[in-house]
């Protein structure tokens, strides 16, 4: 592992109590929803680990060797923390699968009696998502 690496994976923990609890907080809510997105479908466990992580690495070594060290999603999350991105063919199959959920929200499950907004922000935050997505690196 190069020096680099090893920076990136080096918790911080010269922070306040209040602060590390507060990171540790939502690394622990992201962490549990994450590993519910494993058999939910429709729930992503890859950018819920991935934002795990980072608040662990303000808050718990423990908790974030657990994550990068993990056989189903570690690799994923450790290439994205390293800056190496996304495997190029995964980016298809993730733009496929949430705009699949994207448009049964919006064509189906948000019934015409909810106000228009909820509607325009699920295909609002869709783009950005979908930019965000083609904006990270490929491997």
């Amino acid at each position: 592992m190069t020096d680099l690496e090893n920076d990136i994976h080096k918790v911080d923990l010269n922070r306040s109590i209040l602060s590390r609890t507060f990171w540790f907080t939502c690394g622990f809510i992201s962490m549990v929803l994450g590993l519910i997105g494993i058999p939910v479908p429709g729930l992503p466990t890859t950018p819920l680990m991935i934002l795990a992580a980072a608040c662990f690495a303000k808050s718990s070594q423990r908790f974030y060797d657990w994550i990068i060290q993990n056989k189903l999603f570690g690799h994923h999350v450790k290439n994205y923390r390293e800056g190496k991105g996304i495997p190029k063919k995964s980016k298809p199959v993730i733009l496929g699968t949430m705009w699949a959920f994207v448009l049964f929200a919006v064509l189906i499950a948000i019934p015409d009696s909810a106000p228009p907004i909820s509607k325009i922000s699920t295909l609002v935050l869709a783009v950005i998502g979908t930019l965000f997505i083609l904006r990270i690196p490929n491997f």
